[in-house]
């Protein structure tokens, strides 16, 4: 079992079931990670994972109210697409996971343009926690309409009806986003990584479901974004990774990134 000067913000290079299986139980407040989605990318021969393996895993080193950000998408294959990522999501909730939200990631155009179909513009962001979400901070940077205008209206009821809403309280200028997340990713020549995400996506999941001090995976870490993200909000960081040539960019990139001076986490805590 590795201690955790061996795993605390570290790049471990190897296969993410058989690495985690060497974490302790419940050390992990937060995972977010982008899946190989149904293999549509070559990873240096990159063959596959063992999903159910990994779900087990991430459940066991997931600490009480720890949270799972699975952000993945589907292969389109013989004309149907496969369904791997609701599939997958069914699965985290069989071995005890709640589907906390499920979240949609809108990018900026679409990568494969397709005659026969819409095109295909979002991913799945499952946002899954062990119990209820120990850390909640709602992202409040939507602009209210009503801003300023004291509330009115009502609520629907389940039988069809109607409820007042609390009348007289302000609506303040900015509320909590809503769970489509727009956010663009210029790709080319990125980090030299076929898959990259935006650095944003990491950094809001990391700012809303965890604290300062603690310690996010990513078991798919790629060149290291989410690693980056985490250090740069002054949480601890674990990234599992089996591409040797991955690991050393993502320590590298890892390098470059400045955390927060104890002065700035002190204020912030």
């Amino acid at each position: 079992m590795l201690s955790e000067a061996e795993y605390q913000d570290k790049v471990i290079c190897g296969d993410s079931a058989q690495v985690l299986a060497r974490l302790p139980d419940c050390c992990i407040h937060l995972i977010v990670t982008s899946p190989p989605y149904d293999l549509q990318r070559t990873y240096h021969n990159f063959k596959g994972f063992d999903f159910e393996a990994i779900a087990k895993q991430l459940y066991r080193v997931a600490c009480e109210g720890g949270v799972v950000v699975w952000i993945v998408n589907d292969a389109t294959v013989n004309g149907s697409e496969t369904g791997t990522s609701m599939r997958q999501a069914l699965y985290f909730m069989d071995i005890g996971f709640r589907l906390h939200d499920t979240m949609i990631h809108e990018k900026c155009g679409a990568n494969f343009p397709d005659r026969v179909r819409y095109w295909q513009a979002w991913e799945y962001m499952f946002v899954l926690s062990k119990g209820k979400p120990r850390v909640v901070n709602l992202i409040a940077d939507r602009r209210n309409i009503y801003a300023g205008q004291k509330t009115h209206g009502c609520d629907r009821l389940a039988n069809g009806g109607f409820k007042p809403k609390v009348q007289g309280r302000l609506t303040p200028e900015f509320g909590p986003r809503f769970n489509v997340w727009k956010i663009c990713h210029n790709k080319r020549g990125r980090f030299d990584h076929p898959a990259s995400f935006a650095p944003e996506l990491a950094r809001d999941h990391i700012a809303s479901w965890s604290s300062i001090g603690d310690t996010v995976l990513d078991c798919f870490a790629g060149s290291g974004t989410t690693l980056c993200a985490a250090k740069a909000l002054g949480r601890h960081f674990l990234g599992v990774e089996i591409s040797p040539e991955y690991c050393k960019l993502a320590e590298s990139r890892l390098a470059e990134t400045k955390a927060p001076e104890r002065q700035a986490l002190a204020f912030a805590a």
